[in-house]
């Protein structure tokens, strides 16, 4: 355990505080155009010792994948780099790479070919869009706020395009678009901050913009909760009233069972699962997260909080639900 944890209790802004010294620890918050690794390189960036340390204060080093999946995004990455080494300075090779550096968990290498392709095109908001996701990951919200709404910036007023999938769906059907992804990660970051009015406003935003039902649940959801946080109840509420069973979901099921716990309309032992062992997958994750803030909120805290820990325990640690949930824990610690 990290002295980041005991340093930040008595402080009013946990998570922020938390991460502002992550980032001291990692080097992360330099600012990254500034940085040696912005020069245009085809070298490979060097691997850290670690790659985040958790908002609790653990490090975080290697996702837990399955030898099958690890051995598939190996192969992926393995192709990405010989593409970006082949053109380093192209901007879908120097995306792609830094994709499949952060499936495979090397966020920190991750975050570092898109600096360096930021450095190339300072203009470009998929560079911004896909870094801002990175820096969710190893837990620097601040610097995520700021590449997303520059990102933001960028597309005001421009035409969306479809974002294709890393990691194709059962139907091969991207249910994502530039412009979709920036808002759902941007309030993501604002939740995860606490600054549960922002999200919740960028939410909405993503809500009524949406083009299909997965977008919907999604953007919903966090949109519900964010509402409950702030205790605007009544607006919450209003949130759920469109939420039907028939929805045609083809990647976001989890979501659109937690919406339908939220209704009364599924009971919660339906929405929280697990393999039999017990662990849980990153959708598992993400969904008890849900579950676990369902039961907070609702005036059930020592299960809410029970089941946060048992979702940091779980090891996902790359889950924007394990990320929720450790953020929760260190706004405990501090606020006990």
């Amino acid at each position: 355990m990290s002295a980041l944890r005991i340093a930040t209790r008595r402080t009013p802004h946990a998570v922020t505080l938390v991460v502002a010294g992550v980032c001291a620890a990692t080097l992360a918050c330099a600012s990254p155009a500034d940085t040696p690794s912005a020069s245009a390189s085809s070298a490979a960036p060097v691997a850290p010792a670690f790659q985040a340390v958790s908002l609790l204060g653990d490090t975080l080093r290697a996702f837990p994948l399955a030898a099958d999946v690890r051995e598939k995004y190996a192969t992926q990455l393995a192709d990405a780099q010989r593409a970006y080494e082949h053109t380093p300075t192209n901007v879908d090779s120097i995306i792609w790479y830094a994709r499949r550096l952060g499936y495979l968990g090397q966020l920190r290498e991750s975050i570092e070919i898109y600096t360096r392709g930021i450095a190339l095109y300072p203009d470009n908001p998929w560079l911004y869009r896909h870094r801002g996701h990175r820096y969710i990951s190893v837990r620097d919200f601040p610097a995520a706020v700021k590449d997303l709404e520059r990102a933001t910036e960028l597309v005001k007023g421009k035409p969306d395009e479809v974002e294709p999938d890393g990691q194709p769906n059962a139907q091969n059907s991207p249910i994502g678009t530039l412009h979709s992804n920036i808002g759902y990660h941007l309030a993501l970051a604002h939740y995860l901050i606490g600054d549960f009015t922002a999200a919740a406003r960028v939410a909405q935003l993503e809500v009524d913009s949406a083009s299909n039902d997965d977008r919907r649940v999604s953007m919903a959801h966090w949109l519900y909760m964010s509402l409950r946080r702030s205790g605007r109840d009544a607006e919450a509420a209003q949130v759920l009233v469109p939420v039907t069973r028939d929805m045609k979901i083809i990647e976001n099921q989890a979501y659109h069972r937690l919406m339908l716990l939220y209704k009364g309309e599924l009971p919660a032992d339906s929405v929280l699962t697990a393999a039999p062992t017990g662990e849980l997958s990153v959708k598992d994750a993400s969904a008890a997260y849900g579950v676990a803030n369902w039961h907070w909120y609702s005036g059930r805290k020592a299960e809410g909080e029970a089941l946060w820990r048992r979702i940091v325990e779980g090891g996902q640690w790359g889950a924007f639900g394990t990320v929720a949930a450790e953020a929760e824990l260190a706004r405990v610690a501090a606020n006990p």
